[in-house]
């Protein structure tokens, strides 16, 4: 967002950060798609089972079209590159479908295991939160910053607040595998996220995944808070919270723009590693991980 613009920047915590266009590459636009990605190191090598949670997905699809069988694909899916989830169950909005191991609808967010309820943590620069986005609360803001064009060269959301809320309602109104939040920090908002289930999104054919791998995508908003450290921060503070809040998680992934050297950096001093290079539709990325293994290492 332009730099003259107080309403967004008043009230963030000073704090260090390490380049100014990191957060603006951890965005979806170059998400998953149809390109073969590179071989992963062998630490990350092991048989790709299909999380229930995805078998029962694709069931409920195959049952709302009369039984047909056949591959998922891309169009099925949704662009996940933009944050274009989709309701791919086959059941209402905003419900997981009904199997012989569910027999209930359960809220869409149990996939994530309720981000909106995680509330807040500390942070060496304040205390951090994880807002669920509610549209009419939220949009303009975020139209905002997707206009700004160090923001938009990544995420590709510029333009009036129809385009944001497009990509916002994609998700709120999916299947739950993709949640966007606000970044509070000392109760005001600088940051956009998205926590989604990497395992059941396209990304998991572009990378050996494991079940309950859990992704990151992150904006800073205020020109005021980018250059300085602060992304690095708060990428440590929310894989550590994620890992905290999910225990069936043992990885969180994500996937900047490998020619973006700085973004790739910060997230070495969260805490990630690099684990592949992984050729994506329109880039290719350095595939980020932090291990719940490792955490107390990295």
């Amino acid at each position: 967002m332009p730099p003259t613009d107080a309403s967004t920047d008043a009230g963030t915590v000073p704090a260090t950060e390490r380049a100014a266009d990191f957060a603006t590459d951890t965005g979806p636009r170059s998400g998953p798609g149809s390109g073969s990605g590179a071989s992963t190191d062998s630490e990350d090598t092991l048989d790709l089972r299909l999380p229930d949670e995805l078998i029962a997905l694709f069931a409920g699809e195959a049952g709302t079209r009369g039984g047909a069988t056949g591959d998922v694909t891309a169009g099925d899916m949704g662009d996940v590159s933009g944050g274009d989830i989709g309701d791919v169950s086959g059941q209402a909005r905003g419900e997981r479908p009904r199997t012989a191991e569910n027999p209930a609808v359960v809220p869409a967010d149990d996939l994530l295991d309720r981000v909106g309820g995680w509330g807040p943590t500390g942070t060496p620069v304040g205390v951090f939160h994880l807002v669920p986005v509610r549209v009419e609360r939220d949009l303009t803001l975020i139209a905002r910053w997707m206009n700004d064009p160090a923001v938009a060269a990544f995420w590709e959301l510029a333009g009036p607040e129809s385009v944001a809320e497009a990509h916002l309602r994609r998700q709120l109104e999916g299947d739950g595998r993709s949640v966007p939040c606000l970044g509070m920090l000392d109760g005001t908002p600088m940051s956009y996220w998205e926590i989604y289930r990497a395992d059941l999104d396209l990304l998991a054919r572009h990378y050996p995944a494991r079940p309950h791998d859990t992704g990151i995508h992150l904006l800073i908003g205020g020109v005021a808070n980018r250059g300085r450290g602060l992304g690095s921060t708060l990428l440590r503070a929310v894989a550590d919270h994620v890992l905290d809040k999910r225990p069936s998680c043992a990885r969180v992934v994500a996937e900047p723009d490998l020619r973006n050297t700085p973004s790739v950096s910060a997230f070495l001093s969260a805490g990630f590693r690099f684990s592949a290079e992984v050729d994506l539709p329109d880039k290719r990325a350095a595939l980020m991980v932090r291990d719940r293994a490792l955490r107390d290492l990295l």
